[in-house]
């Protein structure tokens, strides 16, 4: 992608410095806990079929998963700190005035046990999430569902009296995320105030502010971009770099709000790439674009201005004829502060139809054909439940993988969380194939765009390895460096 990355910086003139990371020690290889290896114990690579779903597994022996134990790392620093200390911190102080009124009061107490056991992370215990299904706002099916989900995750970990700490940092930190949604409420139709009440709005809404200085840059390039396949390349760059800008690492705030942040990024993106492949991405789309009825999904990862970027990469897909219709795929409730549900998109796309055509006219622009697309369907949006779960991607569920291997042409796999899915969030060798890992059982052509920010990967090659920890002790978490993997090999 780099001839394409010259020129996409070209167009930025404008550069602002980033907000400072997260300090973090490099993480080191230790041996898991041993009965951890029963993560997702029912996918067996020994016959390449998962057990409990039938679906194709990785072609290699499937290695164990990343726990949250060893000092030093990302998981541990996440679990054991990062996420009450700062996120579930911030979180409170961006609600404090609303989650100290009497509505609140049950919400707030319960969310505060959940902080005093994330406080006490290495000896607290999981246990089962709760349901009631009499005041539930959601068909008892979905509740019933969702509740048998939830206990085939955890299980294993609650039998083995597992702790925050002991468990697979996948599980652990998506169901920190709704255990946040059961303390407050956010199912129970009972009261009104928390039902659907979404903590991260805040922050939301001021990555939503913050996206537009950026955003009118880059949407000016989107409605030129050619017809080719340099165009899906641009708009396939804009979408990668756009995932750096995660609220959960770096929150939006006034600093931000009035500079093109996004220019600083995309001027060192040739730099940071560690695997490209660009060109077969781009050939697939423009076999889609020959044969004039392609169905593209985007998986979605943040809102705010990486919201922004996916929404420029439909825009491009649908108006070069790369795609007849996009398909979000978009979470169930709101979890790791900024990922995306379905009225984060709509939002978005009515906050950017009403911003100011003298000031922002490519943003206003942009905003009103994308009202446009959903109003005709070019646009489609999908939440599930199942983009909210730490299960491997290679337990996807029927309806949703029979869904997506009939229909769909090509999926975009937005972000680091979706990513370490994708993986299993488990210790594979850096430079295995993408392919192996992933290509094989993923239930249709697939493109991950993807910058680093946990301690998982595949698909690099090992000079890229060593280039980028020599240039940063911090290379696989603070979202500097970025890989584009596509496959189109699948597993029927």
């Amino acid at each position: 992608m780099k001839r394409h990355i010259n020129i996409l910086t070209s167009i930025y003139l404008a550069s602002s410095s980033l907000p400072a990371a997260v300090a973090f020690v490099p993480r080191t290889f230790t041996s898991s806990h041993s009965t951890n290896t029963a993560i997702m114990a029912s996918s067996s690579s020994d016959s390449k079929r998962c057990t409990k779903t039938g679906n194709p597994l990785p072609n290699l022996p499937i290695p164990d998963p990343l726990l949250s134990l060893t000092p030093g790392t990302w998981a541990y620093d996440t679990m054991s700190r990062r996420l009450n200390e700062e996120i579930l911190q911030r979180t409170y102080e961006e609600n404090e005035e609303i989650m100290n009124t009497p509505p609140f009061a049950k919400a707030l107490e319960r969310f505060n046990l959940l902080r005093s056991e994330l406080d006490n992370a290495s000896t607290t215990k999981l246990r089962h999430l709760q349901f009631d299904k009499s005041t539930d706002g959601r068909p008892a099916a979905v509740v019933e569902r969702e509740e048998r989900e939830w206990q085939e995750i955890l299980k294993p970990y609650i039998d083995n009296e597992d702790t925050w700490l002991s468990a697979p940092w996948l599980v652990t930190e998506f169901y920190a995320y709704r255990r946040v949604m059961e303390a407050i409420g956010y199912h129970d139709k009972s009261n009104s105030d928390t039902h659907l009440w979404d903590p991260f709005l805040v922050a939301k809404r001021a990555g939503l502010d913050s996206s537009v200085n950026s955003a009118e840059n880059m949407l000016e390039k989107i409605t030129s971009l050619p017809k080719t396949k340099e165009g899906v390349a641009l708009a396939a760059a804009f979408a990668l770099w756009g995932n750096k800008m995660d609220l959960s690492i770096w929150p939006a705030d006034g600093d931000n709000s009035s500079t093109d942040v996004f220019a600083k990024i995309l001027h060192a993106a040739d730099d940071n790439l560690l695997h490209d492949d660009t060109d077969n991405l781009t050939d697939h789309c423009e076999t889609l674009r020959e044969r004039g009825d392609g169905k593209v999904d985007i998986i979605v990862d943040n809102a705010g201005f990486e919201l922004v970027t996916d929404l420029a990469l439909a825009d491009h897909l649908v108006a070069s004829d790369v795609a007849q219709v996009v398909t979000f795929q978009l979470k169930s409730h709101p979890t790791f502060v900024s990922d995306a549900l379905e009225s984060d998109l709509r939002e978005t796309v009515e906050y950017y139809a009403a911003l100011s055509p003298v000031k922002f006219p490519n943003a206003q622009a942009a905003g009103v054909r994308w009202r446009k697309y959903l109003e005709e369907g070019k646009w489609v949006c999908h939440e599930d439940n199942f983009w909210v779960q730490p299960s491997p991607m290679w337990e996807m569920p029927d309806p949703l993988r029979s869904d997506m291997q009939s229909r769909c042409d090509l999926a975009f796999v937005k972000g680091d969380a979706n990513y370490r899915r994708l993986l299993g969030d488990r210790y594979w060798d850096y430079s295995l194939p993408f392919q192996d890992v992933v290509g094989c059982y993923f239930p249709c052509p697939v493109c991950s765009l993807r910058t680093l920010k946990a301690e998982v990967g595949c698909g690099m090659e090992k000079e890229q390895v060593e280039r980028a920890k020599g240039l940063d002790d911090e290379w696989m978490v603070n979202g500097r460096f970025g890989v584009v993997q596509f496959s189109k090999d699948q597993i029927s």
